[in-house]
Order: structure tokens, then sequence, then C-alpha cells
């Protein structure tokens, strides 16, 4: 029986990666924000879930909450930093709160999380630190600028975390997914205030000059995208791989997504003249 540690499990990919360990027999610690949540799984699995709440964005909370985790549940052998919102604005319209407050939650919140778990996973010689990334880690999409900036970071800083950690037994993995049917473009979603110099590109984009307003984004239409458990499922048996690498693309057109992407970069390089690409590459 495996123990992870989940965070941001109260809702969407969290919990369907929660739900798909505990259905596989393994242990969960689940980070959550609002108590509660997880009452319904805590009366199906009992002490087989351990909920705990946590604000990542907090280091000195995260340290706190990993140290009793460690000490009356025990040391996770797989931690999955999932924890993350969407913020949609151009970036000339973006203030400085909702910046710090989007890469507070997106980025720091798994550096804090993966600084406190690694001296125990050292200490143990083995164990696996999931981040949770994203497509939009690979390219860009206009108005997405400060949420691709945290995956493009979380991308790099764990490259060279893998690298480092090696050693000791610990592997790195990142997920970079698609789109799936979780409430990230709805609640878990923040609009900031609309310039009007970016009408057009919201039209483009969000099909609207304006962001949506909260009764709108009640309203909307219910995703069609894949449902979370298949990512969940995709998680288990990639982990479940003698020798899983670095990333794993996950997702409905996820692979086309990235592919895209990389030719893009690829192309703008071979602007440069002096930038040679292999032929047939």
């Amino acid at each position: 029986m495996a123990l992870w540690l989940v965070t941001g499990a109260g809702r969407g990919l969290g919990r369907a990666f929660a739900e798909a360990a505990l259905e596989r027999g393994d242990r969960v610690v689940a980070t959550i924000r609002q108590d509660g949540v997880l009452d319904d799984l805590v009366k199906q699995y009992g002490d087989q879930v351990v909920p705990r709440q946590l604000d990542v964005a907090s280091a000195a909370e995260v340290s706190r909450v990993v140290a009793e985790i460690v000490e009356t549940v025990g040391t996770p052998d797989v931690v999955v930093n999932n924890a993350g919102y969407g913020l949609v604005g151009a970036i000339e319209e973006l203030s400085e709160e909702e910046i710090r407050a989007q890469f507070d939650v997106n980025l720091f919140g798994a550096i804090w999380v993966t600084q406190a778990v690694l001296p125990h996973l050292r200490a143990r010689g083995s164990g696996r630190v999931v981040q949770v990334s994203s497509v939009g880690a690979v390219g860009h999409l206009p108005l997405f600028g400060a949420y691709n900036a945290t995956k493009w970071a979380l991308e790099g800083l764990s490259s060279a975390l893998a690298a480092e950690v090696a050693p000791f037994g610990i592997g790195v993995h990142l997920l970079q997914l698609g789109g799936f049917a979780t409430d990230w473009a709805g609640s878990s979603m923040r609009f900031t205030m609309a310039n009007p110099a970016y009408d057009g590109t919201r039209e483009g984009i969000l099909g609207m000059p304006g962001y949506p307003t909260p009764d709108l984004v009640a309203a909307a239409e219910p995703s069609t995208d894949e449902s979370p458990a298949v990512a969940a499922q995709a998680l288990l048996a990639f982990l479940d791989e003698p020798e899983p690498p670095l990333r794993k693309i996950i997702g409905n057109g996820a692979h086309d997504m990235v592919r895209m992407a990389l030719e893009f970069r690829r192309d703008d390089y071979l602007r440069d003249p002096a930038f040679s690409w292999p032929a047939g590459s």
C-alpha cells in the first residue's frame, strides 16, 4: 500500500487523483482549503483517506503540515502538487496582487511542498514528486500569460530538480495536461478587470469583448472535455512504468498542442540564419 500526498484534492483533478489511488487500495493524505469537502470519501474509505487543511501559498503552513503528516501518518511515497487555478487577463491588465497570487499558488505552492517533503524522501532513499503542469507550459495563449508563466517556471524548476534528486532515488515527473472536465474554467478561474484596448483579443479567444461575469460562468454549458478520471488512470499507469520519463502528456489533443507549440518555437529559431536544424527533423 503506497502513501500519497495530493494537494488541492477537494475537487477536479486533485480529487480524481485521490480517488484513483484509494480505489487501488493506497492511502491518501488529501489537502483541502475548505473543511468537509471530502466527507463522502472519508465515509467510503475510512482512515484510508486522511484530509488535511492546507494553504500551499504559505511556506510556514506547508512546513508545519508536512511535518505533522510525516510524524502521524508517514512519509509519502507519491507527492502530487496539484493545487492551482487559472487567471485570465492581458499582461497589461493584471494587477501586482493578481500576478503575485497566481505565482504564490501555482508555482511557490509546489516549491514549498516539494522542499518540505524532500528531506524525508532523501532519508528513505525513494519517492516520486509529480508536478501537475499543462500543455500551456510548452506553448502560450493570449490572456493566459500569467498562468503560462507559472507553468513554464514550474517546468524549468522541476527539470533541474529531477537531476538534483535522482542520485537519492527520487523521481520527479511533470504532467502536461490538456483540457479536462473540471471547474478549472469555472469557479476555479479568475478574471481581471477588462481594458477596452483588448476587446478584440477577448473576442477572438473568449468569444466576447469583455470577461464573463460570475453568473455567466455559472450558466456555462458543461465541459465536453474528458473526465478527470481519465487523467488519474493515466497517472497510475505512468507511475507503474519501470522508468517513467520526466514528462507525460495526457489528454485528448494534448499531444497535438505540444507538437504545434514545439514546431512554432523551432520555426522561430530558424528565422536566425546562424541557427540550424537537422534535415528531416
